[in-house]
């Protein structure tokens, strides 16, 4: 909610409140909800103090595969857009019913 005051012609002090669209959204930054954000932010500082120290990759690269992973679009995450493919294609059987309309 934001809150803008002013002054109307006559001095007095006015209020506007503003809402947003989605009440029930959860809070995002980026592309990212704000608990994947910190965990994001505070993998990447333990990653680069790791790198900086033994040369040793892997933290980083797995810090960027949860930030992609963890990527938001409406409420969907990319981690989600591949468990529904994989059940889709892979793991759920399909039915078809093969037969002539009309009958």
């Amino acid at each position: 909610m934001l809150v803008t005051p002013f002054i109307t012609m006559e001095g007095q002090l006015n209020k506007i409140y503003i809402y947003p669209q989605n009440m029930r959204a959860s809070a995002t930054l980026w592309l990212w909800s704000l608990k994947d954000f910190a965990i994001i932010v505070i993998a990447a500082l333990f990653s680069a103090l790791v790198l900086a120290t033994t040369k040793f990759l892997i933290p980083t690269v797995l810090t960027a595969v949860y930030a992609f992973l963890s990527i938001r679009s409406d409420e969907t995450t990319v981690l989600d857009f591949i468990k529904y493919g994989v059940r889709y294609f892979i793991s759920t059987q399909q039915y078809f019913e093969w037969g002539l309309r009309g009958d």
